[in-house]
């Protein structure tokens, strides 16, 4: 059962690199756009997440509290890739405070997941 809880952490450490790496590939090249890429890696990370969060095989407590908040965290992400994709899709453009929160919030979501 460990080992399958491990697989399950590594995809979801993939679905964050991946959510992270297209948005960083996007900000070094200096285009303000959401990607396919990102809607990926934020359902990867999101299922897996989830999968997590469930107590199976484990000897210890969740805290879910901090699970509360890494989910509320990831449907913003996902509010903001939905609603920024959306309006990229009808205008062409997309407002930068939607693609620097992205970033900022996915740091986050890690941030608290390492160090709390």
């Amino acid at each position: 059962m460990e080992i399958l809880r491990s697989v399950v952490v590594l995809l979801h450490l993939v679905g964050f690199a991946v959510l992270l790496g297209a948005w960083v590939t996007e900000a070094v090249s200096r285009r303000i756009r959401f990607t396919r890429v990102m809607d990926w890696g934020l359902t990867i990370a999101g299922v897996a997440g989830l999968i997590l969060a469930a107590p199976w095989g484990i000897d210890y407590e969740l805290n879910y509290v901090k699970l509360g908040i890494k989910f509320a965290i990831l449907v913003v992400i996902g509010a903001l890739l939905g609603i920024g994709s959306a309006r990229q899709r009808r205008t062409g453009s997309l407002p930068p405070v939607m693609f620097w929160l992205v970033g900022i919030l996915t740091l986050a979501n890690a941030a608290i997941a390492v160090l709390w």
